[in-house]
């Protein structure tokens, strides 16, 4: 990537990983609080209007827009905002939901058919011992309700990977606007079911300057600019030069939560982040083979057959690793782009003149030599 490229792929890197210390200053404005749902729904409602009147439908289906608006939009992040608001830290909730990667990878062997490799799944067991020591060092300090929720939110999202595998759609910000269309009215409808007309309409009249700053932040800054670079830099490289970028989202993210919330995760939480981190960058980064060894990806719309995986670019990438585990190295194809291809120029010169007598060929292979010969007259 050149330096300029590089520089907004870490700018976005920046902008996610901030994004969960806005979160959590919208959720707990002074003297008071966000309920979470309708948070999200503000968040969502910011998103597509007046975006989607300007942005072009995507190209699948309005099942695949709903389903994806379900289990993307409104399952990962009313999760992740609910377990936000019942305590969940905002440094560790950036590196948790890291997890939807390696569940990503089992989804897809489950449903899709796609054989994980020995790389991915020794990445995937590494990840489950980094969770369960971020789990027993987290259950030492608090309870663990707050982060299994975060969990299942990293589950929401992968399933929601899994829908636009399956559904080969592509890249894009359409995708983004179109499905976050589903959120803002159901999340709406449970914030009232679950806190009650009261507490909406009070948050609704007396919501605090910091939570529409923060809302406009997780939107615009989030979402539409982030989405909007991102998948402008996965049309220019291959996804195997972008996606390790997202790795940097919870150190900046943990980092970010230390310096403005005064966030210190324990040395537990802090050695099985990294555990779960090796095990992700285990997952999604590749090895350097040799061009000989390289496999050319399938062209996007292709069918896969299984245990292969089409060219797509990740099409999302929320406050996490934009769906890194859809990438094609990810899922047992490299993709192999022109700049990648050593080609020799071979001069006439460079070739030496072979002597072949009528001999050297069999009865039919000297009749269709001349015929072809002929033809070339």
């Amino acid at each position: 990537m050149s330096p300029r490229h590089s520089a907004l792929a870490l700018l976005v890197a920046l902008l996610w990983g901030v994004n969960f210390v806005a979160i959590d200053l919208g959720l707990h404005p002074p003297g008071g609080t966000m309920p979470p749902l309708l948070f999200v729904a503000m968040r969502f409602a910011l998103v597509v209007f007046p975006c989607i009147f300007f942005i072009r439908k995507p190209d699948v289906s309005w099942r695949v827009i709903i389903v994806v608006g379900l289990l993307m939009s409104a399952g990962q992040f009313g999760l992740l905002y609910l377990g936000m608001a019942l305590g969940m830290p905002a440094g560790l909730a950036s590196l948790v939901i890291q997890a939807q990667v390696l569940m990503t990878v089992l989804l897809a062997a489950g449903i899709l058919s796609e054989r994980p490799t020995r790389r991915q799944l020794a990445g995937v067991i590494l990840g489950i011992v980094g969770l369960a020591v971020v789990a027993v060092g987290r259950s030492l300090v608090a309870p663990l309700l707050p982060l299994l929720i975060v969990l299942a939110a990293a589950l929401s999202w992968a399933g929601g990977n899994v829908v636009v595998r399956r559904a080969k759609a592509a890249s894009g910000l359409g995708l983004v606007v179109w499905s976050g269309a589903v959120v803002p009215l159901p999340l709406a409808g449970l914030s009232l079911l679950l806190d009650g007309p009261a507490a909406v309409s009070d948050a609704l009249l007396q919501v605090q300057p910091v939570t529409l700053i923060t809302a406009l932040y997780t939107a615009v800054f989030g979402s539409l600019i982030g989405y909007g670079i991102w998948n402008r830099l996965l049309g220019l490289y291959p996804s195997s030069a972008v996606v390790p970028f997202t790795l940097l989202v919870p150190v900046v993210g943990m980092t970010a939560a230390w310096l403005v919330l005064a966030e210190r995760p324990s040395a537990a939480e802090i050695a099985g982040g990294l555990l779960l981190l090796a095990g992700v960058a285990t997952a999604v980064l590749r090895g350097r083979n040799g061009p000989a060894q390289r496999r050319v990806a399938e062209r996007p719309g292709v069918a896969a057959g299984p245990g292969r995986g089409a060219a797509v670019p990740a099409p999302f990438a929320a406050e996490g690793a934009l769906a890194p585990a859809l990438a094609p190295e990810a899922l047992g194809t490299d993709a192999v782009e022109p700049d990648d291809v050593e080609r020799e120029d071979v001069e006439p010169t460079d070739l030496e003149p072979v002597d072949l007598e009528p001999a050297d060929f069999g009865a039919d292979g000297l009749a269709a030599g001349r015929a072809a010969g002929r033809a070339l007259d």
